[in-house]
Formats: structure tokens, C-alpha cells, sequence
């Protein structure tokens, strides 16, 4: 087991997953940090900075398979250096002629920035993979329920009637906003990172600009056009993202949480062969996927918000921010991937229960209420409709058709009349708004990718 729980061989599985570790683990860490000195070198050697013969021994030897990280702690601890140990221990898999251009003007921050750059990139790709199978399946659940009535609630009691596929396409079109968001954000935190000591590439001189240029290209990595050391943006606002991301997760989680009451019971979460809820009361059927979502949400802004924090940096070059990042962008990476995952898994096996939402409709007695407000309004004022029919509903407890007509506002036959107006039509049309503006949106994308 790791130091951290969300390194336990028993317990990772709630907080990552095989492909944010294929990303995070320090052996992937280290490959990552060795593609970046080995794209700099081959950069470096096409604009004659270093030898050619240097670029290609690096190339070859710049192997984390090789390197002993045994060594490479030592040295780390040894220099309290972030990454002359990784020097030091690449250095000793090189030709002689090729040592000295390991890291050539290079900093710790040059080297981390740009890994972050290629995280942001392939962590982007996999929560756009994620959102779109996602969105996918809440329209088609949304589409499935266009017009399956249940109560709307508000403050948590029910009120009036919307449908199932309003509430499940009012997920698909924050999911889809997310994707949108996504999508934009790419040639901003695509980004990697040259600069030098103090952002100026004085090391390189004039040509700086053209290294970084080649550099970026190598990483398939926009060029940022000007140093970023203690411009932390990107970062926090990939963070935010990705912390928003859950948060629409455990939106969707908590619904299903309250509606998976057995006095409710009109949703409940796919049970896997084998589940286990409580082994103390084995009548129960615990949302756990649904609770643990919440839980990944609740982590993810913590660390979000160190991201933020990392925005205040000062003069041109500031350790505070970018080392805590070392630690929070893998940790809300992780547990956003995490969270795609449960949710695909809830949303693609969700059990939906019809008749229990018809019956807390009826049971609730509000199905009918804010059609009758609308018509007896048209007739006395809103104000003093709402006044009459709380009197009636809540203090009297008489039949609405009735006391209306007692009072001689309305006639039990005007009552029922407006009663029977559909209370859902608007709910199913915006239904139809959410998968149009999806499949437009799909169908631009589409087209764009064939140009």
C-alpha cells in the first residue's frame, strides 16, 4: 500500500484509474520529464545550439527504464534540487561527448510546465471522450422520458408536475456546455514552456523564440508566444473546469441519491452481481455510486481552489504556486476521470421507476394546482388567486372544485376544466430544445473534423 490511500492497491480504484495512472505514476512522470529533455535537445540541435550526435545519444539513452531512481532520489535530496537528481542519473546513461547538453538553458520549471502542458492535453482528451459518451446517454434517457410525468420539487417537497426526460436533459445540456468548454479551451492549456530563469530566454538569445517555437511543435504543444512562469491561469482555470465537471456529477448523484428512498423509490442505481450494501442490514441497497460522487466533487474543488490560489505568484518567478500544483492538478485530473467513469456507468444503467413517480404525483396533490392558479388568475388577480387556493389547500383541506365554486369564483365544471390543461407541455418541448441543440452542435463538430 502507498502513503496515500489513493495509492492503496485495494482502494485506488475510488479515486483513479489505469489511464490517470498510466499519466501520474512517477515511472509515467519521469518518461513525460524525459521526452521534454529529449524534444529540447533535438530542437536545440536543428538550430545548431548542440551537436547533432548530442541530440541522438540523448534520444537513445533518455530511457526511464534505465534510470535508476534509486540514484536519482539521492542526488534530489543531496542538491535539494527539483531535478538535477534526473540530471545527474540521465547523465550517466550518455556518452561523454553528450552530458554536458542534457537540460541545455533549461529550468525546473521549463521542464514541469511543459509536462504540465502535455497533461492538460491528454487528461482534456479523455474527459472530452468521457462528457461526449456521457451526454450520449443522457439524451437518449432524456428522449426515453421526453413525456413520463413525475413531481418537480422544490425546497425538497414536491410541487408541480414536470417529466423524467426535463430533468435528465436539463443534465445533457450542462454536460454539453462542459464539453463546449472543453473543446474551447484547448489551444490555451495546450501550451508548453520555455523560458529560462526569468522568462526572457536570455540563455538562447535571439534565437529563443524560434527554440521555444520547435520545441512546442515536437510536443505537439502550442507555443505560448511568451513566458507563462507566474502566469498560473491556465492551470486554474483547467482546475475549475474540471472541479465544475464533478460538480454537474454530483448534481446528477444527488438526484439519484434523494430519489432512490424506498418512500420514494423512483429512481435506484444499477446493482452489480456480487454488491454488498451493509453487512449488518442486508435488506438495504445503499446509492453508493451516487454518494461517491458527491464525495469526488467535494475533493476536486479542494484542490481546484489550490489551483486558484497558485494565480498570485510574484515578480517573474514564484515556487509557491507552481510546486503545490505538483500535487493538486494529478489529484483533480484523477478524481475527474474517476467521476466520468462512475457517472457513465449510473447514467447507462440507472433504473427508472414510472409508476412510483405517478404515484407521488398523486399523492402529493400538487399536480393540478399551479394550472388551476393560472386560470383562476386570468379571473381575480394572481395575487389574490394564490391567497384562495392557499386557504383551500393548505388551512381548509376541501375539494378545490368545490370551494371554488362555494366562494362563487368559479364553476366546479371551469375547475375541472383548467385542472385537465397539460401542466408538461412546455417541460417535453425544452426536452426537444436540448437534443436539437446537441445534434446541431455534433454536426458542427463533425463537419469540422472532416475539414
Amino acid at each position: 500500500m502507498g502513503s496515500r490511500l489513493s495509492a492503496s492497491r485495494v482502494y485506488r480504484h475510488l479515486w483513479g484509474g489505469p489511464e490517470t495512472d498510466a499519466l501520474f505514476d512517477e515511472e509515467a512522470m519521469f518518461r513525460s520529464w524525459l521526452e521534454v529533455l529529449v524534444a529540447l535537445a533535438r530542437a536545440q540541435a536543428e538550430l545548431g545550439i548542440i551537436p547533432v550526435a548530442s541530440a541522438e545519444a540523448i534520444g537513445a539513452g533518455a530511457r526511464v527504464e534505465d534510470l535508476d531512481l534509486d540514484h536519482v532520489a539521492e542526488q534530489t535530496r543531496a542538491t535539494s534540487h527539483s531535478t538535477l537528481g534526473l540530471i545527474r542519473g540521465l547523465q550517466r546513461l550518455l556518452p561523454e561527448h553528450a552530458r554536458e547538453h542534457v537540460y541545455l538553458g533549461a529550468t525546473v520549471q521549463d521542464v514541469t510546465d511543459t509536462w504540465f502542458g502535455t497533461v492538460l492535453r491528454d487528461v482534456g482528451g479523455i474527459v472530452r471522450r468521457d462528457l461526449c459518451a456521457l451526454e450520449r446517454a443522457l439524451l437518449d434517457l432524456a428522449a426515453a422520458h421526453r413525456t413520463t410525468p413525475m413531481a418537480g420539487r422544490t425546497h425538497g417537497q414536491p410541487g408541480s408536475p414536470i417529466t423524467f426526460g426535463f430533468k435528465v436533459a436539463s443534465w445533457a445540456d450542462e454536460i454539453g456546455r462542459h464539453r463546449s468548454r472543453f473543446e474551447e479551451g484547448r489551444a490555451r492549456w495546450e501550451v508548453g514552456q520555455l523560458a529560462g530563469a526569468v522568462g526572457n530566454l536570455a540563455f538562447f538569445g535571439a534565437a529563443g523564440p524560434e527554440l521555444r517555437r520547435r520545441f512546442c511543435a515536437r510536443l505537439d504543444l502550442h507555443d505560448p508566444g511568451i513566458s507563462w512562469l507566474t502566469a498560473r491561469d491556465r492551470i486554474a482555470e483547467f482546475g475549475g473546469c474540471l472541479a465544475m465537471v464533478c460538480g454537474t456529477l454530483a448534481r446528477l448523484g444527488t438526484e439519484v441519491y434523494e430519489l432512490a428512498r424506498p418512500e420514494i423509490g423512483e429512481l435506484a442505481e444499477p446493482a452489480p452481481p456480487g454488491a454488498v450494501s451493509s453487512i449488518t442490514m442486508p435488506h438495504k441497497r445503499n446509492p453508493e455510486i451516487a454518494e461517491h460522487l458527491d464525495t469526488l466533487a467535494r475533493l476536486a474543488r479542494s484542490s481546484a481552489g489550490v489551483l486558484l490560489e497558485g494565480m498570485v505568484a510574484a515578480h517573474e518567478r514564484d515556487g509557491r504556486a507552481w510546486k503545490a500544483e505538483w500535487i493538486a492538478l494529478p489529484e483533480v485530473c484523477q478524481l475527474t476521470a474517476t467521476a466520468l467513469r462512475l457517472g457513465r456507468g449510473l447514467v447507462e444503467e440507472l433504473e427508472v421507476h414510472p409508476d412510483a413517480m405517478a404515484r407521488t404525483l398523486a399523492r402529493s396533490g400538487g399536480s393540478t394546482a399551479e394550472r388551476v392558479l393560472a386560470g383562476l388568475a386570468e379571473r381575480i388577480g394572481k395575487h389574490r388567486a394564490q391567497a384562495v387556493l392557499h386557504d383551500i389547500l393548505r388551512v381548509e383541506g376541501g375539494d378545490l372544485a368545490e370551494s371554488l365554486a362555494a366562494r362563487g369564483l368559479a364553476t366546479a365544471d371551469e375547475v375541472r376544466a383548467w385542472a385537465t390543461g397539460s401542466a408538461i407541455d412546455a417541460a417535453a418541448a425544452m426536452v426537444d430544445t436540448v437534443l436539437a441543440r446537441a445534434a446541431e452542435r455534433d454536426g458542427v463538430a463533425a463537419a469540422r473534423a472532416r475539414t
